[in-house]
């Protein structure tokens, strides 16, 4: 029998705590609760946590700010709870470290079934020089990638942004961080031409963009590997 996973939910609304709480253990997962982030801080110091449920309106150490500072020790999954709807505020909460988001209202069940391919795909994803995902691997030291066993022929910018999705193939990247990763932090271009690599790069792996077997768009925000 596989020990429990633990999830902590920070949030000020008590009745989506409980709710949350209740539903996750019904399911057969440990939570703990905080009300602030300062709270969530500690439980998470204190504590070994598989995810984290994060909403951003907080008092006292705000969720972006949270995010932040885990960020800087853990790559652990952060699904972020907003009621913030609007693209830019769910771009800048992407762009600082949460792998996925849910606005509220939410479904319960949902929640729970973003959570668990969160806590699938993040469990899978593997770290070093040798990066897989289904029959797709990369190797980052020496820049080979390969598709069921055949090579790859990509240009470095297609075999960097693919070696950034597969290393976190649970996140969504927005394509400013796919720019700053591919080009650094100095360079000049704009957005939509990580819009041309990715449709180069799905060419070459044979995707189809209706229906992706590897890549996905997040419309408005970037791109992921997509769900299994």
């Amino acid at each position: 029998m596989r020990a429990k996973e633990t999830i902590l939910i920070i949030d000020d609304e008590p009745k989506i705590l409980e709710a949350v709480k209740s539903y996750f253990n019904m399911n057969g997962y440990d939570v703990l609760c905080a009300a602030d982030g300062l709270e969530g801080i500690n439980l998470f110091a204190q504590n070994a946590v598989s995810l984290i449920l994060l909403d951003l309106l907080l008092p006292g150490i705000c969720g972006e700010d949270f995010c932040k500072k885990v960020r800087l020790e853990s790559d652990i999954p952060i699904i972020m709870l907003t009621a913030k709807a609007d693209e830019a505020s769910i771009v800048n909460g992407l762009n600082i470290g949460a792998d996925d988001y849910v606005t509220k209202p939410f479904s319960l069940k949902q929640l729970l079934a973003r959570a668990q391919a969160l806590l699938r795909r993040y469990g899978g994803v593997k770290t070093g020089t040798c990066l897989s995902y289904k029959n797709l691997t990369v190797d980052t030291e020496k820049r080979l990638a390969s598709l069921g066993g055949e090579s790859l022929p990509l240009t470095r910018d297609e075999f960097n942004i693919l070696a950034l999705l597969i290393s976190r193939q649970t996140k969504i990247f927005t394509r400013n961080e796919i720019l700053e990763t591919v080009k650094g932090d100095n360079f000049d271009g704009f957005d939509r031409a990580v819009d041309s690599h990715i449709k180069r790069l799905r060419a070459r792996l044979g995707d189809d963009p209706k229906a992706p077997a590897y890549i996905e768009t997040v419309y408005g925000i970037g791109y992921r590997m997509a769900d299994e």
